[in-house]
C-alpha cells in the first residue's frame, strides 16, 4: 500500500515525499499535531521529526501555526499543498482496497480489515 500511494504521488508530481515523510505526515490531525505528538506516534525522535517536519513545511505539504490552546507551543497543519497530496493518497488507498476485495472476496477483506485493525491496536496504538 505505502509504495503504490508513494508510486501515485510521485506520478501526479508529489514527488519529493519520502516514505519517513510520509509516516510523519499521515499522523498530522485534522486539527493540527504538536510536533513532540508527531515523534510519539511516529516513534521517532523529537528531533528527527523535527527535521521531516521541516522538509515537509519547506516542500508546502505543512505548515506550523500557533496553539490556540497554548501560546508556547506550535502545530503542524497540512498545508493546502499537502491536502492535495492526502487526496491523490486516499484515491490511490480507495483502488488498492478496491483490488483485494476482488481477489479476496467481501468476507475474507472485512475479516482482514478486522484483524488488521485490531494487530495495529499494539503495533500503531497512535494509527
Amino acid at each position: 500500500m505505502e509504495a503504490r500511494v508513494l508510486d501515485a504521488l510521485a506520478a501526479e508530481g508529489y514527488d519529493d515525499v519520502t516514505a519517513a515523510q510520509g509516516r510523519v505526515f499521515a499522523r498530522v490531525g485534522t486539527q493540527g499535531t504538536r510536533l513532540t505528538e508527531l515523534a510519539e506516534q511516529a516513534r521517532v525522535t523529537k528531533q528527527t521529526a523535527g527535521f521531516l517536519v521541516d522538509q515537509l513545511e519547506r516542500a508546502g505539504y505543512v505548515r506550523r501555526v500557533p496553539d490556540p490552546t497554548d501560546a508556547r507551543a506550535r502545530l503542524v497543519v497540512v498545508a493546502e499543498r499537502g491536502r492535495a497530496a492526502v487526496e491523490v493518497a486516499q484515491r490511490v488507498e480507495e483502488e488498492v482496497e478496491a483490488e483485494w476485495t476482488r481477489h479476496l472476496g467481501r468476507a475474507a477483506t472485512a475479516e482482514l480489515r478486522r484483524t488488521l485493525t485490531r494487530l495495529r491496536e499494539v503495533t500503531d496504538p497512535y494509527g
